[in-house]
């Protein structure tokens, strides 16, 4: 019937984009809806080189195609050739007007991001208790360190009562005194994510004076409190591995500064030991029993020079003497004696040295060289021999 059908093998249907996908094959698997209604929709990889822009959720498209029966799970479906753009859908045009505002009252602004704590000891949840999200981030933050205390505040993440409690959950935890806060919950439409484009819940986040990790949906989802938190996290259990520093990694770091710090104070050590041998060695230089013994030294040195000299004098007087001795040998009256000759005085002890010193008669004294020999002049013989 489908295919026999002129008319849905060649239509033009005008909605909403929601629940859009881009597959690795290259096909484009998307929904199109209005107030009344919706139906799946597929472009296939041949079909999208006629497609001038990146197909988005929420925006108003015109798409022609036709519709026919998936087999496999018995539903009919659009299978898209065009697609047009037909204005922007009502709620991708509510926020991109409410992220133009809320960037020019700066909220977006840089300075206004809190730093996410390294190390942290309680990790604060706004999200539905029943989710996938909370169970991941639970998991990953005991995983990473199951010292960190996990604070969920359950929370309405979909339908009209979702943004008082999701609003409620931040202010609640930050009256707890958490150090970081996940908010966020899992994968939807833009219609599931809806809450987190309000404007109380992107005021809450800027209010808070805790530091807050947006994670919202999966990694192409992207929410108005994405650009007001503190963080932005592609998933829950990316946000999860953001908030808790792995215990592993911080044991390693502190093994690695231990390390570190042993090196250091081994080499201070040593530089201690050095320099206190150094003190060591002067003070013994420096000491009174050291400059005694350089004091005892220098006087050895000096009696040992001064013994030296002594003995060279005495050396060089000894020589002298001799050759004094050897001088006054020369000029001894004994050598005279030795030789043969004779001294002779007169009675009153003065040497006669001629005969006209003496008389016949007159009492001499002879002195030879093993004694002396008295005399009587017997006579005088004048003439030199």
């Amino acid at each position: 019937m489908f295919t026999q059908d002129y008319l849905l093998q060649s239509l033009s249907v005008k909605g909403e984009v929601s629940n859009c996908k881009y597959h690795t094959s290259g096909h484009v698997y998307f929904s199109l809806k209005d107030p009344k209604g919706a139906i799946s929709c597929v472009m296939f990889a041949g079909y999208r080189r006629g497609l001038s822009f990146r197909l988005a959720d929420g925006q108003q498209v015109i798409v022609d195609g036709a519709v026919d029966v998936y087999e496999r799970d018995g539903k009919y479906q659009m299978y898209a050739k065009q697609i047009s753009l037909d204005g922007s859908g009502q709620l991708y045009e509510r926020y991109e007007r409410l992220k133009r505002e809320l960037e020019e009252l700066g909220m977006f602004a840089p300075e206004y991001k809190q730093p996410i704590p390294r190390y942290i000891r309680t990790l604060g949840v706004v999200t539905a208790d029943t989710g996938a999200a909370v169970r991941d981030i639970i998991q990953i933050a005991r995983r990473r360190n199951p010292c960190v205390q996990v604070i969920l505040c359950p929370a309405i993440v979909q339908g009209e009562a979702a943004v008082p409690s999701i609003v409620n959950g931040i202010r609640r935890l930050e009256r707890l005194g958490v150090d970081v806060m996940i908010v966020g919950r899992g994968g939807g439409s833009i219609e599931d994510l809806w809450a987190f484009n309000e404007r109380d819940v992107a005021q809450a986040v800027f209010d808070c004076s805790v530091p807050v990790i947006s994670a919202v949906g999966h990694e192409t989802d992207t929410t108005i409190i994405d650009f007001v938190s503190d963080l932005r996290a592609p998933t829950p259990s990316a946000a999860a591995e953001l908030a808790v520093a792995d215990i592993r990694e911080i044991l390693r770091e502190i093994a690695s500064a231990k390390e570190g710090l042993d090196r250091l104070m081994s080499r201070k050590l040593q530089e201690k030991k050095m320099l206190f041998r150094q003190a060591e060695l002067k003070m013994k230089l420096l000491g009174p029993a050291n400059r005694i013994r350089e004091q005892r030294m220098r006087a050895l040195q000096t009696e040992e020079r001064l013994q030296e000299r002594m003995q060279r004098i005495l050396e060089n007087r000894k020589n002298r003497f001799l050759l004094c001795l050897e001088r006054l040998k020369g000029l001894s009256p004994l050598e005279k004696l030795s030789s043969g000759y004779a001294y002779m005085t007169n009675g009153k002890g003065d040497n006669i040295r001629s005969v006209s010193q003496v008389s016949p008669g007159e009492n001499v004294m002879i002195q030879v060289k093993d004694g002396q020999i008295g005399a009587t002049v017997t006579h005088i013989q004048g003439g030199a021999l």
